[in-house]
């Protein structure tokens, strides 16, 4: 006879009982690979580990597991122990303080403008029929750029000078009736009446003389305006008619633009608060000097200098406009292109000077991480004065020849203990490059772990022993075994790639 089946009660309290038996079994699993990660290197190992103390390499490639002091006792890939659990050293980038003449620069976003901008266009109306320029070249001033059909503006000429022509032959007649008559009049032979009526009529003549001179003069202006010239010197534009179409003078394109772009000029905001110190600079013999730089800020373009001020602080962004000149003899700089700029408003001289990206900020202002002979770390407060390139100029309790963290910088604290290692090449401060030596290497306490992280009693040897000393940082020894075998066989570059994605997984677990 079949077993009765389990009432609904009963099923419904087993399911209880599992889940809350899940439930335990993970927050006890969760709190236990949280005290995996914190424990310090050269701890005893865990319950159930699965490690021996003294066995070379007991649970140490097994993920989860640690063993008593060799290679892999420290936390995996992810651990927080990895970087600086317990009393490991942590790796850092260094760099020294030194003293040197310093530029105090001010930087400004700006925009180029041509020295002068000229839209040329045609003064009569007419047929394009000839064009004198190669769009881009480089024009003077008064040189001949196109011509428009000049024939009807001839015959407007010659009709004005046929008119003039014909007045001054009845003026040089009056002239002679007036001499006549004046001589009769005195003779008592005509009327004074006559006289005088011809001496108006001369009069007359005269004045309608000058009118026709004027048109002529007129007709001959429009004449010339068919012989289109460059109004300034600069450089032409595209072309905006072609040839064969009809000019008018109210063409709003024009032909061409001209723009005068040697020299140059700059336009760009300041800050009120640095208004003083640019009035004080122009003042003197000569003018402050102005740096453009391309939009990425990587090639200079040009050097020049000041020109002038606005007038008047805009209250509303609280800045002031400046211009500065530029020669531009190369053409490098173009109308109403975006440049980055650097002003020089004074020079620091002698200044203590630290890595720029060794200044650290917070809550009570800046400081510095002050590395001492021990491998200790000290916070320094410091006044950043002024930053030019890869150094900034401090007033603080650091003197030339301190060294300075300059990467590694987000976890330490008063006290702690660094490694430092030597920066990748052409990066100054950069992220530590794995395959070079350390520069320094802090001096282990008796009963602690060593700089690399490995514990004075273990007696595992490292997977990968049989690599050169002077390739294999002392850190290394922290990670498991296969994970030490893979990270001698990587390239440079994938050593650095490496480093890169242990530290963002760390700060990804602090985060967390």
């Amino acid at each position: 006879m079949p077993a009765p089946s389990p009432t609904p009660r009963k099923r419904r309290h087993r399911a209880t009982a599992v889940i809350v038996l899940l439930l335990v079994s993970a927050i006890a699993g969760w709190f236990g690979w949280q005290h995996w990660l914190a424990a310090p290197a050269g701890s005893s190992p865990s319950i159930g580990s699965g490690g021996t103390t003294g066995q070379p390499g007991a649970g140490a490639g097994t993920p989860g597991t640690r063993s008593a002091g060799g290679p892999g006792g420290a936390a995996g890939p992810g651990g927080a122990a990895r970087w600086g659990g317990g009393n490991r050293a942590m790796p850092v980038s260094a760099g020294a303080v030194d003293r040197r003449d310093l530029r105090v620069i001010q930087p400004a976003i700006g925009t180029i403008l041509a020295l002068n901008t000229a839209v040329v266009r045609a003064r009569v109306e007419g047929e394009l029929r000839a064009i004198h320029f190669t769009e881009g070249q480089q024009v003077r001033a008064g040189q001949l750029l196109a011509e428009i059909d000049p024939r009807a503006y001839e015959v407007q000429l010659a009709q004005a000078e046929g008119q003039l022509a014909r007045d001054q032959a009845q003026l040089a007649n009056a002239q002679i009736d007036l001499a006549r008559y004046r001589d009769l009049a005195a003779r008592d032979s005509i009327a004074r009446q006559q006289v005088d009526t011809q001496e108006a009529l001369v009069k007359q003549l005269g004045g309608t003389i000058r009118i026709n001179q004027a048109a002529v003069d007129n007709a001959r202006l429009l004449l010339s305006y068919t012989r289109v010239t460059a109004p300034i010197s600069g450089q032409v534009g595209l072309r905006q008619v072609d040839l064969g179409n009809v000019v008018r003078a109210s063409d709003p394109q024009g032909l061409i633009t001209i723009t005068q772009t040697q020299p140059i000029s700059v336009i760009f905001s300041l800050p009120e608060a640095a208004l003083p110190r640019l009035r004080a600079g122009m003042r003197g013999a000569e003018r402050p000097t102005v740096e453009v730089w391309d939009r990425d800020g990587r090639t200079r373009l040009a050097s020049g200098a000041v020109s002038s001020l606005d007038n008047a602080i805009d209250p509303a962004t609280g800045t002031i406009r400046v211009k500065a000149q530029f020669d531009n003899r190369d053409g490098a700089l173009y109308p109403n292109q975006f440049v980055n700029i650097r002003l020089h408003l004074d020079t620091l001289a002698g200044a203590t000077v630290v890595p720029s990206n060794s200044v650290q900020r917070g809550a009570t202002g800046s400081f510095v991480y002050r590395i001492s002979d021990t491998g200790a770390v000290s916070v320094r407060p410091i006044e950043v004065l002024a930053v030019e390139g890869d150094w900034a100029g401090v007033r603080g309790d650091v003197s030339p020849g301190d060294r300075v963290v300059t990467d590694g910088a987000d976890r330490l604290r008063e006290g702690a203990q660094v490694e430092v290692i030597a920066p990748a090449r052409g990066r100054p401060g950069a992220a530590p490059t794995t395959g070079a030596p350390p520069a320094s290497t802090t001096g282990a306490r008796p009963g602690t772990a060593s700089s690399s992280g490995a514990a004075p009693s273990s007696g595992a040897a490292p997977a990968s022993a049989g690599a050169p000393a002077n390739d294999r940082p002392p850190w290394l020894d922290r990670l498991p075994p296969e994970q030490q075998e893979r990270f001698m066989k990587m390239s440079p570059d994938e050593r650095q790639t490496f480093i890169e994605q242990m530290r963002e997984r760390r700060r990804q677990q602090q985060g967390g």
